[in-house]
């Protein structure tokens, strides 16, 4: 699949240059003159990087890179005449990712943009990594919100996911009621314990439904209860 690239610049000369140069090196590629028209693309369509000139007449590059970070944390480059160290400092701390000055050179240009754009991919790659916790074949996707039996999700209600999730931290070790309540409910009375009795409760059932998940949680006598995964890694 072909990296889309946005590309901002009142200049419409180094617009069709980069435009030009960029498709043949293999980029599927957007141009548009003014920040208005670049914040409409972004909300439309996904995007790998936006190339982003500073000196535009409808609002600067500076504001246009905040504006962008509200929408997406893709790799920014600033491509700009304005060459000052205080110019690269501040477009650095408004969100941009590079700073190129001009004049500069096309080759750099797309170097730069597949460097930043490897780079991103990158750390996308260890936060998705990092988001599930794999008990097989029970899986816990923390940014989804969901868990999974193999490929196959378990409808769990929030407040069931979230004890799933919470005894999923620690497989093995007992949660006391007090920290179960503290950490899911946000606060522990001793009239709580019911309350997360049924909830337990209800989970286990669900997950008893699936091979390989049946009594997955255990009840750890005038404690609470914990999670003991057959699996891990």
């Amino acid at each position: 699949m072909k990296h889309r690239l946005l590309l901002i610049d009142d200049d419409k000369d180094i617009l069709i240059m980069n435009k030009k140069f960029l498709l043949k090196e293999g980029y599927n590629v957007v141009a548009v003159v003014t920040a208005k028209d670049g914040i409409a693309f972004l909300k439309k369509y996904d995007f790998s990087c936006v190339i982003l000139d500073v000196m535009m007449p409808d609002t600067d590059g500076f504001a246009t890179c905040k504006r962008i970070r509200e929408l997406t944390d893709i790799p920014i480059i600033f491509l700009s005449g304005k060459a000052s160290e205080e110019d690269k400092i501040q477009g650095l701390l408004t969100g941009a990712d590079d700073y190129i000055t001009k004049p500069y050179s096309l080759r750099e240009l797309s170097a730069r943009i597949e460097v930043n754009i490897r780079r991103y991919q990158s750390v996308k790659e260890k936060v998705k990594d990092s988001s599930i916790l794999s008990f097989p074949p029970l899986s816990i996707n923390l940014i989804e919100h969901k868990a999974y039996w193999n490929e196959e999700e378990i409808p769990l209600s929030n407040r069931e996911f979230d004890l799933l999730h919470l005894l999923s931290t620690k497989p093995g070790e007992a949660f006391s009621f007090q920290e179960i309540g503290n950490k899911v409910w946000g606060s522990f009375l001793e009239s709580d314990r019911r309350a997360i009795m049924v909830n337990i409760s209800r989970l286990r059932k669900k997950l008893d439904l699936y091979e390989g998940l049946e009594d997955i949680i255990e009840s750890v006598w005038s404690k609470g209860y914990r999670l003991l995964p057959r699996n891990k890694y």
